[in-house]
């Protein structure tokens, strides 16, 4: 259906402007970025939780699924159901505490660093496609001030918030 035709048949629809606010623009391009960064690291069998998975524990190799839980918001049953994925997968290493062998720590396996690196240059793709109209100063400036927000609006850096609602992984976990 034409807009024409549209605002023919519905008046109202003719006088309804597009969303023209930034938050509606950074939701919009919010979503079209997640969406294609899925696409990209689908193509090596991961979500883009799994990558947010495996980049903290490559930031800050021997941590334990507590503390994961902790940055992540979410209940450490949660983080354990996520890391069974990732050991699944060949990509993440549970190692028992030698201070405490209640505990396991965490580390990329070397199949995942070889992962890391894949979504690593994808990730650098995807940013340049994104980012494309603008130029180098102009990206700088955009990182720096969506950091501004971010950090103003208390969200932890470089963990994303949607971690929180993940579906449960089937089987119960």
């Amino acid at each position: 259906m034409s807009s024409d035709r549209q605002a023919a048949e519905d008046p109202e629809a003719a006088a309804a402007p597009p969303p023209r606010g930034g938050a509606f623009l950074l939701a919009q391009l919010g979503a079209h970025a997640a969406g294609r960064f899925g696409e990209r690291v689908g193509e090596f069998g991961l979500t883009p939780p799994d990558v947010g998975l495996l980049r903290m524990i490559a930031v800050e190799p021997g941590r334990s699924q507590r503390s994961l839980a902790a940055d992540l918001g979410v209940v450490p049953s949660r983080v354990v159901a996520l890391i069974d994925n990732l050991e699944q997968k060949g990509l993440v290493e549970r190692r028992r505490s030698a201070e405490d062998r209640r505990h396991h720590e965490l580390y990329v396996s070397e199949g995942g660093r070889r992962a890391l690196e894949r979504v690593r240059e994808a990730a650098a793709v995807h940013e340049d496609d994104l980012f494309a109209a603008l130029d180098e100063d102009e990206r700088v400036r955009l990182t720096e001030l969506l950091g501004r927000i971010a950090a103003q609006q208390g969200l932890t850096a470089g963990v994303h918030p949607g971690y929180r609602n993940l579906p449960k992984r089937p089987g119960g976990r």
